[in-house]
């Protein structure tokens, strides 16, 4: 029978709290890291920013109430001297990739595109796990970043799908080798952020349109949407091993791009 204690101790065990924890978001000074670091901040974490330069307040007076610290996910001896600096932690979240646009297409004439994209997205956000986890208290977690287009594949993404669906890949094999540390990803749809910059305003104003359109959620995703499944992700101590889709429906209708 579910009595009124039961329902009071399963209100208390999934309130949504990280006071006293420290979260490092990787990625987390702009964009879906920036969305990830406030909702982690509004509830109650101490929040580190790891980011390839720290910002003057004088430039970014929004970045007051966070830590920052300067990495590059592309070298591992870098990555590791963070780590054990930062040193005990809660949560890492890695949202950050390399700039879209920089891949170049399959049959480029070299193949440095890809291979600055995957050492980017893949192995960096390997690394980052790799020297977090043994920093990380009881109870803590991983969560990593990919994209619809790990189960989407689009023309000229080759090098995006890939890396994605790699994450994804290594986030199932570490929910079992780093165990009892809880590993997710986020997989998010269309996030209206500064990430599509590199598209020219009216292309941008037309996307937007048509995912307003079409979307079953009749809107675009904000940073903040999926900072609220990263704060789901860092607080059930009983989900591992899963890849949260955040889309607003994408995967239901044709693709927008």
């Amino acid at each position: 029978m579910n009595t009124a204690a039961d329902r009071n101790e399963a209100a208390l065990t999934t309130q949504q709290t990280l006071a006293g924890q420290t979260v490092v978001v990787v990625g987390g000074k702009t964009g879906i890291g920036m969305g990830v670091a406030r909702v982690a901040r509004a509830a109650g974490a101490k929040v580190v920013v790891a980011s390839r330069r720290v910002a003057p307040l004088v430039e970014r007076s929004d970045l007051a109430e966070f830590a920052q610290v300067s990495l590059d996910m592309r070298d591992e001896s870098a990555v590791q001297q963070v780590f054990e600096e930062i040193g005990a932690l809660d949560h890492l979240v890695v949202t950050a990739a390399p700039d879209l646009g920089t891949w170049g297409s399959f049959m480029d004439a070299d193949m440095h595109g890809v291979r600055n994209y995957l050492e980017g997205k893949f192995l960096g956000s390997w690394a980052c796990a790799r020297h977090a986890a043994p920093h990380l208290r009881a109870g803590g977690s991983i969560t990593f970043l990919t994209g619809g287009m790990a189960v989407r594949p689009k023309l000229g993404f080759t090098a995006v799908t890939s890396a994605f669906a790699a994450v994804e890949a290594l986030s199932g094999s570490l929910a079992l080798e780093l165990a009892p540390i809880r590993i997710n990803t986020i997989r998010p749809g269309f996030v209206d952020t500064d990430m599509w910059g590199f598209l020219p305003p009216e292309h941008r104003d037309d996307l937007r349109k048509k995912v307003e359109d079409t979307f079953p959620a009749r809107r675009a995703g904000k940073a903040e949407d999926i900072g609220h499944a990263a704060l789901f992700l860092m607080t059930n101590s009983y989900v591992t091993g899963t890849v949260l889709e955040v889309s607003g429906g994408e995967t239901l209708v044709p693709s927008v791009s």
